[in-house]
Parts: C-alpha cells; structure tokens; sequence
C-alpha cells in the first residue's frame, strides 16, 4: 500500500512544482481587449436603467413585430442570464426568454459553492488529464471575478478537510497546497494544517474518534438563486429584454446564403408562448443560443430531429439541518465517501446545507429527491458529525439536475467521472448550443458562446470583446460591509434583519424597506417577518414582483430562500405570500387557492416535504404535547430517563401497539436512541414514536397497493376472458427493511383503467413527458 501512497503523493508534488515553475499559470485577460473595465467595475455605465421594465413592458418589448435582435438565448439559468449580460454589455440588442423562473431548475439547487473543484484537480493529476486541469484553472480564475462583482451574495468560505490517517496528512497537504497554487495571485487565503485539540476547537461538533487533525482551505460560497436572478436583472438594466414563463415552442428557419454556395436552412428565431397566458407570437433573430442546461437535447432536436444527445443529465441531491451541526463560518469536506463521492457540510443561510449524490437520471422540470438518497447524505454526516442526527433532523430535502457533457468516443458514463466540462456546438443550421460547465464558471463560458455567436452571424458589436469581468451586478454598486450597521441605524430594523437585506439586495435594500410597514412595536420600527425563526419580512413579497416574481413559488423558493432552507417554514409562511401577492397582482379568491395548491405540491415534491414531514408524520408532531405529557407521567417527571418497559407501557396508552422489548431495541437503535443502560429520555421517545408513525404509514400503502394489485390482476384476467385463479391474493411482496421507504419489491400488475394506488415516499419521479422549452 505505501508505495501506492507515495507514488500519489510524488505526482501530486510534481504537478505543484509544475504549477510554481509556470508550466501551468494561469492565463491572464489583455487589458487593451477590455478597455471599459475600469470604467465598468466601480460606476454604472450609461446604458444602465435606473428604473427596471416592468415584466409587462419587457413582454411587449418582445412582441414587436418589426424588430430584429441580434440573439435570442433560450434559458434563464446561470448560463443563459450569463450570455444575455455578456451579449448586450458588447452593446448587441439581446432578448431572453425562459419557460419557467429564472433559475428554476438547476441553478438554485446547486451545492452553493464558488469553487475550482478539489476533486477534479486530483483527478486530474493522478489521470494526468490535462482537460480537467484547465477546467479547474479557469474555475479558480473565475471564482475570484464572481466574488468582486456580487461581493453581497458571495463571500470566501474556510473549509475543513478532517484527517483520520497519519499517512494522509502530508498526502493531503501537499494536494491543496497545490490548490492554492493552481489559483496563482487570486488565491483567497493560504490553506493550513491543524493538529487534533485546534481542529476541534474551530469545530467543536467534529467526530474525534481517530482524528489526526485537519487542513483548512477556501472557497467561495452563493446565494445561487439570487445571484441568477440579479444577473438577468442587471441584464435587463442594460437594455436586454428578458421574460420567464415564455416558453420556446418551435424555431423559426430561413433559407440563407450567397455566392457559390448553396443556400441552407438557418435558425432566425423562434416562436414562444406566455405560459402565463397563452399568447403566442414570434421573436427573430440573427442569432438563437440554446442554453437550456439539462433541456439541451430537447432544443437541439427542435433544430434537427436526428441529432445525437450529447447531455448526461446527473441528480444532485442535498439536504439541509438546523445550523447548530456547523459552526457559523466553517464549512467541512468529506473527501472519502463510501462510495466515493464528495460530501460537502456548510453552514448556509442560518442552516446547514449537506450534499450532493451523483447519479444517472431521466429529465424532468420536477425532480424529487429520493429516500435512498437523503438517507446516504446523513449517514455519511454520521461519520464526521458527533451530534445525533436523525432522520427528523432534515428541514428539506430537493434534487437538481446536472446538465454533464459526454463525449460520444467514451464508453464510460460514470457521472462521478465526467468533468465539468462545457462544450459550444453549432449545428448546421446555425444554432448555438452551449452545454456543460458549472456556476463558477459561467461567465467565461458565456463569453465563449457570444465570442462563437458574432463568428457564425457575422455580428458587429461596438465592443468585440466580452466586457463582463469586474461588472457589478444589481445591488453591488453601492454596497459596502457596514451597509447592515447603516439599515439598522438609519431605519430601525432588527440587526439580524438587517444583515440578511444587506446579503440579499445589496444597496438595494434601502428600495426594499421602502415598501416596508411601521411594525407598531418600540422595536423594530420597521420590518414584519414572516416567519419568526428566519429574518425575511413582508416588504420582499412586494419588491419581490418587481424582480419579475409572478407567483408564490417565485417567491417562496429564490426571492427568498425559505423552501430550501427549511419546508415547516415555507408552509407557515405561505398564507401571508399568497394574500399579499394577491393583493398587488389582483387575484381573485380562485387564484389564491390555485397558488397555494401549486406550492404546496411544489413544498411536497421538489422540496421534499412529503419525505422530511410526510402527513401522518406531521400529525404526529401537531401531537408532540400529548405523546411528551405520556412519556413524562411513566418516568416520574421531566429531565428523567426510563427504561423500555415504561416506553412500552407509554406506547400503549397512546394506542400505538404493543410491541415487546426486542422490538423496541430495534426502533432505538435505527432512531439513534439505544443506551448500554437501554433507557431513553423524551427527546429520543419522540423520536421513536415519528418512527412508528412513520412505519405504519408506509406498511398501510403497501396493504393500500396490494389491494390495487389484486383488483388489477382480476380485471386483467377478465379482459383476456382467463378463467379466475382459485387464489386471488397476489403474492407477497419482498420487504428487505421496511424502515427504509422505497426497500419492497412488488411486481407491476398489468396496466388498467383502474385509478393509481397511493405513492409511497419513496416512488421515483416520473419523466415529464413535455419536450418544449
């Protein structure tokens, strides 16, 4: 084994020296290329609005029959706002358009990290893939540029990589002091080494059992909704004309071409629809750039039917915890999982945010996280965390798509293994389809695409080169770190109010409180919230709408935050969105109850209520009091512990079942409840009982499929004028662990008319069989 080590530990080295000596160095941008960024990074060029176009007026800017844009991009993820920015800061007329919200799909449910990819650097070493080693360089580059034009929503992160082996610590420190050289003068701090006592002193909640200590490096962390949303934002300010919910219905072609060659049929637009209401029409162009993320293909094929895929769509599923299983600012990295994927811990938005899984999966605009997925995300938390983590423990739980590059030569679509990388295709009917890369590096892959866009349209912009390194984005004009110490002085918030507005809208936050009501408390004057637990307040719902939000999940999921952060929260909170939203768009008492049926099924699924807090659970907790006042009436009073005959005896007055001893051993040891003394206190009686509750749920949709399974198989019998089997009860399903949803394996019974049986938590989305984008 240890030559293998060193074998590791002399190329990594040997790469580090590379890196010193400028074998690898970074690449530097031509000033001259980029004359306006000094002009652009500090003050606001010209052609910036004060006043930002409504959505209305963005629509009909649109709809203007005689206008010609120069691009069009399909898409208003991370990529596509990205290309808008790059194409109208050169001065070309841009519009965008995209089916759902901005960032509602992949770019507001990524890991949050503004980072090169430690991983992909040692993999890049020890494959010696150069490829993946100048992805991680322009990541690095890039990471620096994304932490100066938002400084609000982003900021450098230490992260702790914990230690376990002696051998590895010089091993991993030679890894990322590579890492810090690989990002040459934009280095955010020098990475360190910690021993044991200091490692546990900057995290206390760390697992000391064989610590050996840890090394500390940075990376920068997102708001990444916001940050999409203020890039589409700040593109509109400039003059592009962007709209959410139009939807790309089909391109518009045209025969093109002069002199010997034969003319071809060319992409020059596109015709969408207002899927809020129905309108259709056309928007040409000289040039379409389909940045559709993981819808890719489906726009590809719009423009040719035979083309050949070339996306890999890969589901990333987080979680996220209350905040104390993190310190405040110290993240932590699990480089060595048992099945060999990253895991990062951060702290995020007051909560901590824990991910991501890596695997294969179909598209689909509603992507839901798994059982089986949530369930690796904690137990490999389990192995670095100290604190008891249990399942009740996740406040949400979504699942982004990746959009990852193949290359059509490899046979190997291991989604762990493929890099980051973006590909620009034109086809040959001209459009341009950028896919792959990640957030970090959406700006250069940005600039990329319109670079290939003025080639292929022979577009001549004022400014040739891209003009987006150091612009500042909407809200970071004006900001500077005592901005929250200036909004509660000046206008009398709460101090953690005031830091969260600062973070959010930047300088924008003055505009937010603006729209804010007098609280009628001596303090604070301002600034109701809709949540007691989370610093949001009413004022956002409204400027909100101006960012383009149109319905409640708008703002419920990336205007605010509060669906990813915690889905108790989010429902809680969403009476008062839908009223006050309905109060400013004028909806009736129908599309009140229409928002609020959308969200919650949006909470249910995508942000997985229906796994953290499934119905019965739910009822279970609105119980709590009674089950505590049980628990505490056998074991004599509070702060005592009991043993399971009392447990026992207190589940029987609350009619849940007898269960013996054994039994009850299993449901403390799976809860995390189990002592050598086998008492538990009430905490961990709590815990068992959602565990019961939760059991029975998941044993009654079995009975409940069954059941549809055996109706089934009779009407499939006597469609097929079989003659009826003496036993009519299908055979019994193979249950490897019903405390895991999703561990039965039933057989499918014949399709029917029949209405479907209920879904357990654990049922696996289905593709959305829409095409169009």
């Amino acid at each position: 084994m240890l030559p293998g080590i060193l074998r590791k530990a002399a190329l990594t080295a040997a790469a580090a020296g590379g890196t010193f000596l400028g074998a690898t160095s970074l690449k530097l941008y031509d000033l001259k290329k980029h004359a306006s960024i000094a002009s652009c990074s500090q003050n606001k060029p010209e052609e910036y609005l004060d006043v930002l176009p409504t959505r209305e007026e963005q629509l009909k800017s649109l709809q203007q029959e005689d206008v010609e844009y120069d691009v069009l991009v399909i898409g208003g993820g991370a990529t596509g706002t990205g290309v808008a920015l790059d194409a109208v800061t050169r001065g070309l007329k841009t519009a965008l358009v995209e089916r759902e919200d901005f960032a509602g799909q992949t770019s507001s449910k990524s890991t949050k990290l503004i980072h090169g990819g430690v991983r992909y650097l040692q993999a890049a070493i020890l494959g010696v893939d150069i490829e993946q080693y100048n992805m991680v360089k322009e990541a690095l580059r890039e990471r620096s540029n994304f932490l100066s034009i938002a400084p609000h929503l982003t900021k450098a992160l230490p992260i702790l990589l914990p230690l376990y082996d002696w051998w590895k610590i010089p091993y991993m420190w030679i890894g990322i002091k590579m890492y810090d050289l690989v990002s040459g003068d934009t280095i955010l701090r020098n990475s360190y080494y910690l021993n044991t006592e200091r490692s546990l002193d900057v995290f206390p909640q760390l697992n000391e059992t064989d610590l050996k200590g840890g090394i500390v490096y940075f990376d920068g962390q997102q708001n990444d909704a916001r940050m999409c949303v203020a890039l589409a934002l700040t593109a509109a300010r400039m003059g592009a004309n962007v709209a959410n919910y139009v939807e790309v219905t089909s391109l518009v072609k045209e025969m093109e071409g002069t002199g010997p060659a034969p003319p071809k049929e060319v992409v020059k637009g596109a015709v969408v629809k207002d899927t809020l209401t129905g309108k259709e029409w056309t928007i040409r162009a000289k040039c379409v750039i389909n940045a559709t993320g993981p819808f890719t293909d489906a726009v590809r094929r719009m423009d040719d039917s035979t083309v050949r895929g070339i996306c890999q769509p890969s589901a990333g599923v987080h979680i996220t915890l209350p905040g104390y299983f993190t310190p405040k600012k110290l993240g932590l990295l699990n480089a060595e999982t048992s099945d060999g994927r990253v895991v990062f811990v951060l702290p995020w938005q007051g909560v901590t945010l824990a991910g991501t899984t890596d695997k294969k999966c179909k598209v689909s605009t509603s992507p839901v996280p798994s059982e089986e997925d949530i369930e690796f995300i904690l137990n490999e938390c389990r192995k670095l965390i100290k604190l008891k983590i249990t399942r009740n423990d996740v406040l949400s739980a979504w699942s982004g798509i990746r959009p990852l590059v193949l290359d059509p030569s490899k046979s190997d679509r291991d989604t762990k293994k493929i890099a980051r990388n973006h590909i620009i295709e034109v086809s040959d009917g001209n459009l341009i389809t950028i896919a792959g890369g990640k957030w970090t590096t959406y700006r250069s892959m940005a600039e990329e695409t319109v670079d290939a866009a003025i080639k292929v349209a022979k577009l001549r912009p004022p400014w040739r080169h891209s003009q987006t390194i150091g612009f500042k984005l909407e809200g970071a004009h004006d900001f500077e770190p005592n901005l929250a110490i200036s909004l509660e002085n000046n206008f009398g918030v709460d101090r953690d109010v005031a830091k969260h507005l600062a973070c959010q809208y930047g300088d924008k936050a003055i505009d937010v409180l603006k729209l804010a009501e007098p609280t009628g408390k001596t303090w604070p004057l301002l600034g109701t919230r809709l949540v007691e637990r989370y610093p949001y307040i009413e004022a956002e719902i409204r400027y909100a709408i101006w960012e383009y939000a149109v319905n409640a999940v708008d703002v419920i999921a990336r205007r605010t935050r509060l669906a990813f952060q915690d889905v108790d929260a989010a429902k809680a909170a969403l009476p008062r969105i839908v009223e006050m939203m309905g109060a400013e768009l004028k909806w009736d008492a129908a599309e009140k109850t229409r928002q609020t049926t959308m969200t919650l099924d949006f909470l249910d699924k995508q942000m997985g209520y229906a796994a953290v807090r499934s119905p019965t659970s739910a009822s279970s907790m609105q119980n709590t009091g009674n089950y505590l006042k049980k628990f505490l009436e056998a074991a004599g009073g509070a702060g005592k512990s009991t043993n399971l005959a009392v447990v026992r005896k207190s589940l029987q007055s609350l009619e849940m079942g007898d269960m013996v001893e054994d039994e009850l051993e299993k449901i403390a040891e799976k809860t995390g409840s189990w002592h050598a003394n086998k008492e538990v206190n009430a905490v961990e009686f709590l815990n068992m009982v959602r565990h019961i509750v939760r059991e029975k749920e998941i044993m009654d949709d079995i009975h409940s499929y069954k059941v549809a399974m055996t109706k089934s198989n009779t009407q499939y019998m006597l469609d097929q004028n079989l003659p009826k089997s003496p036993a009519t009860d299908p055979p019994k399903p193979a249950v490897t662990d019903i405390s895991k949803p999703g561990a039965t394996n039933i057989p499918k019974p014949p399709a029917t008319d029949l209405p479907k049986p209920p879904a357990t938590t654990s049922a696996k989305p289905k593709q959305d069989p829409k095409t169009k984008i």
